[in-house]
């Protein structure tokens, strides 16, 4: 007899570490397991040490490339057969983790415009909008609008003060997600999210991991998108298909 197996998850994680632990909570919830035994393995590299993306891709300073690429390959040694990469930013640097391990990566921007496309054609929403909230590293290498523009998807960023006083500083401020606090982060990205809805946005994407930690659907007048609720859920299903 042949016993199905369920696939492990590993989850690239650290960047930052709360944003790591949100994912695996997304996978344990959405998992249909009514036991220990029918929850699927994962596997977490949460890896503090690396590098800033965002400060790389706009400043220069150090490259997190070997500690993504150090981190994937361990979790493919630890057995896993698939990494979820719990950083919208650090998907820039994929094309360069790829050669160097033979799981795939699951691509969560791609997944999050598959979703809004099909989320859209549900609604009747013929040309639809979609309004960006991720950090800077994310908007200067146009990750989101390259994955969003597959899918022919309008794409709407913040404007350069918006995404450093309200978007930035809502992450990465004295008092932003990153340094642990939630009730100011979560201001200034409703009103960034707001700005966004004005300018015709029917969708907003929380295209920072860290930020469905602080901002929810009921503040903003628009679907918001969980990138990595969306991730969870395709890692999910592939790891279940097998049963």
């Amino acid at each position: 007899m042949v016993v199905k197996k369920m696939k492990r998850i590993g989850i690239l994680g650290g960047m930052g570490p709360e944003a790591t632990l949100a994912l695996y909570e997304l996978i344990v919830k959405n998992t249909p397991a009514r036991s220990d035994q029918e929850h699927i393995p994962t596997i977490i590299n949460s890896n503090t040490a690396t590098p800033d993306r965002t400060k790389h891709i706009v400043y220069g300073q150090e490259s997190p490339l070997p500690y993504l690429i150090e981190g994937a390959q361990l979790l493919q040694r630890a057995g896993a057969d698939m990494i979820l990469i719990a950083c919208n930013t650090a998907h820039y640097y994929i094309p360069q983790i790829t050669p160097h391990i033979e799981i795939p990566i699951l691509h969560m921007l791609d997944l999050t415009a598959s979703f809004i496309a099909e989320e859209a054609k549900k609604g009747g929403v013929e040309k639809p909008s979609v309004g960006v909230l991720a950090t800077t590293g994310t908007i200067r290498s146009q990750l989101y609008k390259n994955s969003l523009e597959k899918f022919s998807l309008n794409v709407l960023i913040p404007t350069s003060t918006e995404q450093e006083e309200l978007v930035m500083e809502g992450i990465y401020g004295k008092e932003g997600v990153k340094a642990g606090f939630h009730r100011q982060p979560a201001k200034l990205l409703q009103k960034a999210a707001h700005l966004l809805e004005e300018r015709g946005a029917n969708f907003i994407i929380a295209g920072c991991t860290e930020i469905p930690l602080v901002l929810t659907e009921s503040m903003v007048g628009v679907k918001l998108v969980n990138s990595m609720e969306v991730l969870a859920k395709e890692a999910i299903k592939l790891a279940l298909e097998a049963l």
